[in-house]
């Protein structure tokens, strides 16, 4: 079936609790034309009525955390991990820093809410905010570690005395309660607890005196020290750990954003629409409803979802919109530190570990609609069809990057037609070809990937990161670059977005590298592919996969696992985290690390398609050496290991591991299995002289690379080439 052109962008920033339904929901049915952007600096957004828990001991953090980055595979959406900084409304762009700025049609913003307090000095310093939950919830743990090991002492100075105060005091109060030192202080400086009913709000006051908490109302930190906060009478309240939950601060950068804004929330009408621009909708904690003022709580972002879902695809498509009535009053279920909870509703409270288990099932129903994506079905194969259809379609979807190229042995028999010229030193087979014109060396090289991401400049950067490795494995200088560029069918509008995020993400990595984008050429296909070749100017002394010797030590400069855990993501099983440090990792250039090892090794070649086992063959095959490998030496990405031992491989895995039969002996684990994991952007093999190995992984180690020397070599007499144990 002919896949639509998209012809609107509909951009999301942040992945709160409106967002993520709404996401959800679109999964269902897709709008055709949309293409859809999520925006977030981070690739999990946290559920934060489960946050007393975590902090509690109730649950682990990725428990109450939304993985964004398996969201936005399930919807087709491409997910942005940055920091959005401002919006253009007369060019309609949202404004990130360190990368272009996004291009949509319509916008959508939930970014929630800050507790933070810059301006109270000493505050950026020496504490934290309780929202957002990230930086929270290592502050937190490191507080924990730190009390054990007795670097800090265990007292808590919260700011704040309303419900998320008053919700952390208890949990951290639950959390200590083995530790007799304990002293955890709310300070309020107008009255606690404002939002609740007077029964409700003296059962939590007598809470905090049982669980001895102190509170102190109506009482102003004036700065905050390093153990300590000081308060405007002069009061000093020790604190090894401060903490910022003093009411809700709308996110700074809206305040010129030329938005229409009720104290610095985004002032929307009943559709959820901008009361200042048509083309904006915002809800959540961010948003002020006009129609309808209420205050900040879950319940109504929640609910909100349906309706903005509703209304973005009418804005999108020319339909009518629909209003949304907020209810009056909302039940309000507070943690009470260990599993029990307190209700508050029409002024009514009733309390007890029933409703914590009235709670924790509506908060663990919550969290399955994100932690049990569903898989979608497959087309069927059409009736009758030709012989081995499914057997080459296979039983799961092509991967991306490396992971799609052809197998070796294939491209090996067929490597071996191609003849050489009179300026050709080096042709085919090794990773660049050489040239010699008047006197000079020049090395040549092309490479094209298969998007791994739907974010156009980090495909980019990833593309750029992975073509030039093979002129630095050659011990070349970068010279010049030329682009070629497959676009997925769209309206001329977005192929110009997209054109314009590409080519900054090539020239960020290329212009870095020493080799300007000199031109291209592009087309329109099925989807994004990214291809560059490169040309680089040669030393005397060229570095190939011969050369090496015997008594060599290998080191590697980059972890393996990537096509694993690239694997993963587009079946949604991998955690976002992961694949966030993947995509840093990714982008890494290995320039430095050339310039290391260079002057000192003896053969070298970048780790990409055919994995690590593949690459070091044909190194061996060309130094007519073997190698003996120590896997548990072998850097992983984090996460990989354990998605091979649960039998994640990436689609290319079977066809390296094939091509190396007969030629490697490995126990069967998940390490070995990773050894035949396509890498995309990976790291330099070199071998190295034995005495110089530990001197030149220091200096990778001072450099940011995290290199290992992962084994060595020595004559090959009998048996396989490499063992690996």
């Amino acid at each position: 079936m002919e896949t639509l052109p998209f012809t609107r962008d509909l951009v999301f920033v942040g992945g709160g609790h409106a967002h993520a339904l709404a996401l959800l929901k679109w999964a269902m049915d897709p709008l055709p034309g949309a293409r859809l952007t999520l925006i977030d600096p981070n690739p999990t957004a946290p559920y934060t009525g489960m946050l007393p828990g975590h902090i509690a001991g109730h649950y682990k953090r990725d428990t109450l955390e939304m993985n964004l980055v398996a969201l936005a595979r399930h919807v087709g959406a491409r997910l942005i991990l940055g920091r959005a900084e401002g919006i253009d409304l007369q060019a309609q762009k949202v404004l990130l820093k360190s990368r272009p700025p996004v291009a949509y049609d319509v916008l959508s913003l939930d970014i929630g809410i800050t507790s933070d307090l810059p301006d109270l000095p000493g505050f950026t310093a020496h504490a934290t905010a309780a929202k957002p939950l990230g930086q929270f919830a290592e502050s937190w743990a490191a507080f924990l570690r730190d009390i054990d090991a007795g670097r800090r002492a265990p007292h808590i100075a919260i700011i704040g005395a309303g419900v998320a105060g008053v919700e952390l005091a208890l949990a951290m109060a639950h959390r200590l309660a083995h530790i007799q030192a304990r002293q955890i202080t709310l300070i309020e400086r107008e009255t606690p607890l404002p939002n609740l009913g007077q029964a409700a709000r003296q059962r939590l006051l007598s809470l905090l005196t049982r669980q001895g908490v102190d509170l102190i109302p109506h009482a102003q930190a004036a700065r905050i020290e390093a153990q300590c906060v000081t308060l405007t009478d002069g009061r000093q309240i020790a604190a090894g750990l401060t903490l910022g939950a003093a009411g809700s601060r709308p996110q700074p950068w809206l305040q010129d954003s030329g938005l229409h804004l009720t104290e610095g929330f985004v002032t929307v009408d009943a559709t959820l629409r901008s009361t200042s621009h048509a083309e904006v909708f915002a809800v959540g904690d961010c948003a002020h409803m006009q129609h309808a003022p209420r205050p900040k709580a879950g319940v109504f972002a929640v609910r909100q979802a349906p309706v903005l879902t509703h209304n973005l695809r009418a804005a999108l498509s020319g339909a009518s919109l629909r209003r949304y009535q907020p209810q009056r009053d909302y039940l309000k279920l507070v943690s009470l530190g260990g599993k029990s909870a307190l209700a508050d509703k029409w002024g009514l409270p009733l309390s007890g570990r029933w409703l914590w288990r009235i709670k924790d099932g509506i908060d663990a129903k919550f969290m399955r609609k994100f932690n049990v994506l569903p898989q979608m079905p497959r087309p069927q194969l059409p009736q009758p069809h030709a012989l081995d259809l499914p057997e080459t379609i296979g039983e799961k979807p092509m991967c991306g990057g490396c992971g799609a190229k052809v197998g070796p042995n294939l491209l090996r028999q067929t490597l071996t037609t191609l003849g050489g010229g009179d300026n050709v030193v080096l042709g085919a087979g090794d990773d660049a070809a050489i040239l010699r014109t008047g006197g000079v060396q020049q090395v040549l090289a092309t490479d094209h990937l298969r998007a791994v991401s739907e974010d156009a400049f980090l495909m980019a950067k990833i593309a750029a990161t992975h073509a030039l490795g093979d002129i630095w494995a050659m011990g070349a200088t970068p010279q010049a670059a030329l682009a070629s560029l497959v676009l997925p069918r769209q309206s001329e509008a977005l192929q110009a977005r997209q054109l314009v995020e590409i080519m900054a993400g090539l020239t960020e990595i290329l212009t870095a590298a020493g080799a300007p984008l000199v031109g291209g050429h592009t087309t329109l296909g099925a989807e994004l592919t990214i291809g560059v070749t490169l040309t680089g100017l040669a030393p005397d002394k060229i570095l190939t996969k011969a050369g090496a010797q015997a008594g060599d030590a290998l080191i590697l400069t980059k972890p393996i696992g990537s096509g694993t855990l690239l694997a993963a993501e587009m079946g949604k099983a991998a955690e976002g985290r992961a694949i966030a440090a993947l995509w840093q990792a990714l982008t890494h250039s290995q320039a430095e690390a050339a310039d290391i090892l260079v002057p000192h090794a003896h053969a070298m070649t970048d780790v990409t398609g055919f994995g690590l086992a593949g690459h070091l063959d044909e190194m061996l095959r060309a130094s007519q050496l073997a190698a003996t490998l120590s896997l548990d030496a072998v850097p992983l990405f984090t996460g990989a290991e354990a998605l091979a031992a649960s039998g994640t491989a990436s689609t290319i895995a079977p066809a390296n591991r094939a091509a190396l039969i007969g030629r490697i002996s490995a126990p069967a684990n998940a390490r070995t299995a990773l050894l035949f994991d396509p890498q995309t952007a990976g790291g330099l093999l070199a071998a190295v002289p034995q005495e110089q190995a530990d001197t030149l992984l220091t200096k990778l180690h001072a450099a940011n690379y995290p290199a290992a020397i992962i084994g060595s070599l020595h004559t090959h007499t009998n048996g396989s080439a490499i063992t690996a144990s």
